[in-house]
């Protein structure tokens, strides 16, 4: 006989069987009657007739037995609502997912976590922000959970990885079709170091739909969601609303206010929005929840914390905040450009520097 989780699961794997059907069942623990296929139960607790045939016709011991199968060797393992390891913060939502599918480590459902989110075409200064404050965080042992979506969400997951913290992706897509393409080696390092979540199934046909609704689960993993760019209609402010519908902080990074990126952060600000200028200023509205014997001590960067050289120091001290092109280095350095090249080549190396598109460079945070 079946456990009610397993039941849970093969229902969730039913085409045509969605979450408010699942929801009656769940509230009259009629497991049995699915496996049955009792018709007449089903229709007395509100399944209509048409899902009551799908559930009789399709639902099994052999169905279960067979779908499990299926994700065993795709080595993608399944969590449910009946678990005592689902996460705790997802059952306080209004709409949780029945079922979790998951590749990666667990374990970093448990401890702090903070969502970072924004737009798919950040500016330069939004890269540099959700960088920065994905990296602070994760050092001082938040998990950053993000979308795998271009732009920011792909910038935070991979800077969360340089920290203990770790991070958490939450897909618009079944676990077998990465979206978008590019981010395929991003998405393999997250299955090996971080963890991957979908609710949706391995049969799952893509639409665009499935992405909005996911922006639930990634606010309802966090303690409080970061919006560090998006335009005024842009699809993140879907995640600050699911957060506060959740109960959960909104954080919103300011920026110029000639950009239209910063439009959305803009007006979370101005409907009451934490506004958001350090990492500190976020782990400080938590300070009261964290437990110091797990949380790192957020510790301030030091440019001259590793042994730069003298010319490494001359050039850096040129790089600023605004990008400014290898034309403009050589001018102020008076270096000739194959001296600048390998100057500029080692301060990227040691992580001071970035490069931009076009030969400039900033400083990095």
């Amino acid at each position: 006989m079946l456990e009610a989780r397993e039941v849970l699961f093969g229902l969730h794997e039913l085409e045509g069987i969605g979450w408010h059907t699942i929801k009656r069942i769940m509230e009259h623990g009629c497991w049995e009657a699915c496996l049955r296929g009792d018709r007449e139960m089903l229709m007395r607790i509100g399944v209509d007739e048409g899902r009551s045939r799908i559930i009789a016709g399709t639902l099994s011991e052999a169905f279960v037995d067979r779908r499990k199968q299926v994700y065993e060797k795709k080595e993608i393992g399944f969590l449910t609502y009946l678990d005592e390891h689902y996460p705790a913060l997802l059952r306080e939502t209004p709409w949780p997912p029945w079922v979790l599918y998951y590749a990666g480590d667990l374990r970093l459902l448990n401890g702090p976590s903070i969502a970072i989110v924004g737009t798919r075409t950040p500016t330069v200064y939004g890269r540099r922000t959700a960088d920065m404050l994905a990296e602070r965080l994760s050092g001082a042992g938040f998990r950053i959970v993000s979308g795998l979506a271009r732009g920011i969400d792909s910038i935070a997951h991979r800077a969360a990885m340089r920290g203990p913290g770790g991070t958490i992706a939450v897909l618009g897509t079944p676990l077998d079709r990465v979206y978008p393409p590019e981010n395929r080696e991003l998405f393999r390092q997250l299955a090996e170091s971080g963890l991957i979540l979908t609710e949706y199934p391995l049969s799952t046909k893509p639409h665009p739909g499935l992405f909005p609704r996911r922006n639930r689960l990634i606010a309802g993993l966090g303690w409080g969601t970061v919006v560090v760019e998006g335009g005024e209609s842009s699809g993140t402010l879907i995640t600050a609303d699911y957060a506060l519908e959740a109960s959960r902080d909104v954080f919103a990074v300011p920026g110029p206010i000639t950009s239209p990126k910063s439009a959305g952060p803009h007006r979370l600000i101005r409907q009451g929005a934490i506004l958001v200028t350090c990492a500190e200023d976020i782990a400080a509205e938590y300070a009261h929840r964290l437990d110091c014997s797990e949380i790192h001590m957020m510790k301030t960067p030091n440019v001259e914390e590793e042994s730069l050289s003298g010319e490494e120091l001359t050039v850096l001290s040129r790089i600023g905040n605004d990008p400014v092109s290898v034309d403009e280095l050589m001018v102020r350095t008076k270096f000739t450009f194959g001296h600048l090249h390998s100057v500029l080549l080692s301060l990227t190396m040691k992580n001071k520097i970035e490069q931009l598109p076009g030969f400039s460079y900033i400083r990095k945070s």
